[in-house]
């Protein structure tokens, strides 16, 4: 039988690939180290855990409104004013299940075939396929290091033509933490107007930035940006609710609208007792939060201290989110026990199969010779990790 093209063109999620690949020997009794998860290692904290069972002893039980409740649409809507300086109307805002539905929704919502969205090199593995899903095509644009891997409006103008509808952003950034400074997302904030697109501002780890930094969404800077953005964000990595599933997009009236209009028909409603326990999440105390923070920068500072004792290696030093990216491309080329190590796929297989530590290619992000390392984990793991990765390195030749 004759199935879809478009699905079949459509690439797995190399995260979940290596993370199902390292839970399958971990079940087999084999003790893997994993760097590979997208997700806090944390419990979701308990007064969002007792928000959820309140909910179901109450009877929250049912069907929503498929965009979601009005009391979270309210509870986001405050959040964004006291948070980004955003005023968005509940007819402006949708609930949907992670913030990953929230971008297919959005793609769904602007694009017609053909129509092209800028994505910057390297990117969170899912936006070309969710941009192909919905017949548009991903144009990929190299960021360089000098740049910090950011956007360049000179680099951006090259690309421009009649199809291209959107521009993509993410900050702070999966997989390298960077973050846009204000400056820098008024550039691209005046491209987006002079060129007419639609900007999807992909916020979701707006929470987990370090040090001095600060984030600003771009849709804040003016009315001309605020009319054409897209925000996206969630509970997922703040509030270590990645199970819940729930996530959302604020906007311009009439892309909400079809946004909703697309989900009512593809799943209806988040599920109502995660919606309740989102709900608790931003009304309820943020000492969690908080905490957490404290402890992934502290873990980021350990994961950067030891990668800087290991010889043939540098990486991205990460300002927000969890992860680092580390640099393997003096590795590339060379041997391990015989076996070739031709680009960061090999890189990672080998170093799992027999050093038995889980990282993420970095061409799955767009930037080959490079491997993600996550450090949303324990001190004990990343140290272990960190040993058993030196000492693969040590050993290539």
């Amino acid at each position: 039988m004759i199935l879809s093209k478009k699905g079949e063109a459509i690439s797995p999620s190399i995260t979940l690939a290596i993370t199902a690949k390292a839970k399958e020997m971990k079940a087999n009794g084999i003790d893997v180290v994993s760097f590979g998860a997208g997700e806090p290692d944390f419990n979701t904290p308990k007064n969002i855990r007792n928000a959820a069972v309140k909910a179901m002893e109450e009877g929250y039980t049912k069907y929503t409104p498929a965009a979601g409740i009005t009391s979270l649409k309210k509870a986001i809507a405050t959040k964004l004013y006291t948070d980004n300086n955003l005023t968005y109307a509940e007819s402006q805002i949708v609930i949907s299940t992670g913030a990953k539905q929230c971008l297919a929704n959005a793609f769904l919502a602007i694009l017609n075939p053909g129509d092209e969205v800028l994505i910057p090199t390297p990117y969170w593995v899912s936006y070309p396929e969710l941009t192909k899903l919905a017949d548009g095509v991903p144009v990929f644009i190299d960021c360089k290091k000098e740049d910090n891997y950011k956007f360049k409006v000179s680099i951006l103008e090259k690309y421009i033509n009649e199809k291209t509808k959107a521009i993509l952003i993410n900050s702070p950034n999966n997989p390298t933490g960077t973050i846009y400074t204000k400056e820098e997302l008024k550039e691209l904030a005046d491209f987006a107007v002079k060129h007419n697109l639609f900007i999807i501002s992909d916020e979701i780890y707006e929470k987990l930035i370090y040090g001095s930094e600060e984030h600003i969404s771009i849709a804040s800077l003016s009315k001309e940006v605020y009319d054409r953005t897209i925000v996206i964000n969630g509970m997922s990595k703040s509030y270590a609710m990645t199970g819940w599933r729930v996530g959302y997009a604020a906007g311009p009236k009439e892309v909400i609208k079809v946004m909703s209009n697309i989900q009512s028909h593809m799943t209806s409603n988040v599920c109502s007792i995660s919606q309740y326990a989102a709900l608790e999440a931003l009304e309820g105390p943020q000492d969690d939060l908080h905490s957490m923070i404290k402890v992934f920068q502290e873990r980021r500072d350990l994961m950067s201290s030891l990668l800087d004792k290991m010889d043939g290696i540098s990486y991205i030093y990460p300002q927000g989110a969890f992860y680092i990216m580390v640099n393997i491309e003096s590795f590339i080329g060379k041997s391990y026990n015989g076996k070739i190590i031709n680009d960061s796929l090999t890189f990672s297989n080998i170093l799992l199969d027999e050093n038995k530590v889980a990282v993420v290619p970095g061409a799955g992000f767009g930037l080959e010779n490079y491997i993600r390392l996550s450090y949303a984990t324990s001190n004990s793991i990343i140290e272990e990790g960190l040993k058993r990765l030196s000492l693969f390195v040590s050993c290539i030749k």
